[in-house]
């Protein structure tokens, strides 16, 4: 679990393709503290294991599901990742509980400056726009933002600068492909307006007994 405040933006050193995965090496001393094998981290906001961690070195086996549904199989030497280490239940909680499973990806459609902040405009890959809401969280690339506007076919953000200091979104460009976690508890609200109702302790109730009272 995650809260979407990124750590640090790490270097990628490389990205090596071996018989049963793919290892992608990324240098990022800042957050190395505490960490060991086995350990989660955030990598785009995906969450990846630590295979591997010296010398401010971390090291994390990708699998071809986790290239094909995020950005990381876009990732070449030099390229920045933004970083975060799983949540301590004992620390403060800046954005919104993350969890590390990409969603989807989306495009950057424009990234450009507008005043004294930047505007960004995302548009999903497939329709989750029951999971857009104003004013609602969101993550990208690891990153918990607050969504501005929601439109038909995207959503607006708006960046400060600390933002494109500290994350990668400093670097990004129009046409770029970033990932995307919608807000767990409107998916888990979604899935459940969803189901249909079944027999069971949990079914709701039925229409026929709240029209009686």
């Amino acid at each position: 679990m995650f809260t979407g405040i990124v750590e640090s933006c790490g270097e990628v050193l490389e990205v090596r393709e071996l018989p049963g995965s793919w290892r992608l090496k990324v240098r990022a001393p800042e957050v190395a503290d505490g960490v060991a094998d086995g350990d989660s981290v955030a990598v785009n906001g995906c969450c990846l294991t630590v295979v591997g961690c010296e010398a401010g070195v971390f090291e994390f086996d990708l699998l071809a599901e986790t290239r094909r549904v995020t950005n990381l199989k876009d990732v070449v030497s030099g390229s920045g990742v933004n970083l975060e280490r799983s949540l301590k239940w004992d620390g403060r909680i800046g954005g919104h509980f993350v969890s590390g499973h990409i969603d989807t990806t989306g495009r950057i459609e424009v990234i450009e400056p507008r005043g004294k902040d930047v505007f960004l405009r995302i548009v999903p890959e497939g329709d989750f726009s029951a999971l857009l809401v104003g004013k609602g969280c969101i993550t990208v690339d690891g990153i918990s933002l607050t969504l501005a506007e929601v439109g038909e076919t995207g959503f607006d953000i708006w960046l400060i600068p600390h933002t494109l200091e500290v994350t990668n979104l400093g670097r990004r460009k129009t046409g770029e492909t970033v990932n995307l976690e919608f807000d767990l508890l409107g998916k888990y609200v979604q899935r459940f307006m969803s189901l249909k109702r079944s027999e069971g302790p949990y079914s709701p109730v039925p229409e026929t007994v709240v029209a009686e009272g």
